[in-house]
């Protein structure tokens, strides 16, 4: 399999299936860091990202947010001081498609620089 984070989005329909939980493991391997969690029963892709500052927290929501609508997906950004958290989910299937696993691990390439 490819590295998640050299693939790109495919475009998803509200028809599209979610990821299986076999599948949803395997690619966590990729992206360690992140979690699954579940919101009004919408299962997301969840991590915080630690900065020294609020203007490298916001740097960095500002390079998501640009990787973002460069891939036509859109994550949940929460901006603190030195921190941001990154949540990723479908909203079309209401829950996890391979794109918030591709999206996770570009995020992680960010973070790393």
């Amino acid at each position: 399999m490819t590295d998640l984070y050299q693939q790109t989005c495919e475009v998803c329909r509200a028809d599209a299936p979610r990821v299986p939980v076999d599948e949803a493991e395997v690619m966590l391997e990729e992206i360690p860091l992140w979690r699954i969690q579940q919101q009004e029963g919408v299962k997301q892709l969840a991590r915080n990202f630690k900065f020294k500052n609020f203007i490298e927290a916001l740097a960095f929501t500002n390079t998501v947010a640009n990787l973002a609508e460069e891939e036509g997906h859109h994550p949940k950004l929460v901006l603190e001081w030195g921190s941001v958290e990154v949540v990723w989910w479908t909203h079309k299937i209401k829950g996890l498609h391979k794109n918030d696993f591709v999206m996770a691990a570009k995020t992680d390439k960010l973070y790393e620089g």
